[in-house]
């Protein structure tokens, strides 16, 4: 587990009253291990019909929700399955899970709108945890 895995594991955990480590760990593995990463997963999210969601995680306004279903449809079973299994949990609960928390960690690791340069994500969450940002 990388560094910024941890950090923003721990964030959680604070953030939802313990609840959320697991939950971050899951979303963290999807950004990380998602072809492309972070612009490989919001590009998947425009090409699936759900760019007006995703842009809006993206974007420095208001964070529009995903159901469970909508992101199984873009992710794909096989994925959202790997992920699930690695976590411990059925798909659907992985799915459900990650909707709630896909959009908050999107919006922060993506400040000021913009993807993070060379997907330089540890030095993008080291930056906001310093600004005390991240999740706060």
């Amino acid at each position: 587990m990388g560094l910024l895995d941890q950090v923003v594991g721990g964030l959680a955990a604070n953030a939802l009253g313990g609840k959320g480590n697991g939950l971050a760990e899951m979303a963290m593995q999807l950004v990380n291990q998602y072809p492309g990463g972070l612009g490989g997963l919001v590009q998947a999210f425009q090409q699936g019909g759900l760019g007006e969601i995703v842009n809006s995680w993206v974007s420095t306004g208001q964070n529009l929700p995903v159901s469970g279903d909508q992101l199984s449809s873009v992710l794909g079973g096989d994925f959202l399955g790997k992920l699930a299994g690695q976590a411990g949990v059925a798909p659907q609960e992985a799915a459900n899970g990650l909707a709630d928390f896909l959009p908050g960690l999107v919006d922060q690791l993506t400040p000021g709108g913009k993807l993070p340069e060379g997907g330089d994500l540890l030095a993008q969450g080291l930056g906001m945890l310093k600004k005390g940002g991240l999740f706060g």
